[in-house]
């Protein structure tokens, strides 16, 4: 039942993130990362001995547990590289506006000379 469930949820979540693109609210690189974990938790439903196996090399007895282990681990990374491009824009958006400032400036000295 909760493949079902999971199969479900991937199909729906994959039409999703393509709405998404669709309607422009989020760019192209960045739904590829999660039109690939969509898909990826789609065939581990489909094909559940897949994690079973795996879990199985990793010595985990109850292998939902892993699948949520490398979604929590998946889901981290992504977080820190949405931080660091924030972050990125941030330093971006205050060096505009101070360089608006100085252009602003430069261009009131130059109305008062006139």
């Amino acid at each position: 039942m909760i493949y079902y469930f999971a199969i479900t949820f991937s199909i729906l979540f994959i039409l999703f993130i393509i709405t998404l693109v669709i309607k422009d609210k989020m760019d192209e690189k960045y739904s590829i990362l999660f039109l690939f974990f969509g898909l990826v938790i789609l065939i581990l439903s489909i094909f559940p001995k897949i994690i079973e196996m795996v879990a199985r090399w990793f010595g985990v007895y109850y292998p939902p547990a892993l699948m949520l282990l490398f979604g929590f681990l998946i889901m981290s990374i992504y977080i820190i590289h949405i931080t660091l491009v924030i972050t990125k824009q941030n330093k971006m958006i205050i060096k505009i506006t101070q360089e608006l400032a100085i252009f602003k400036e430069k261009m009131g000295d130059k109305d008062e000379q006139n």
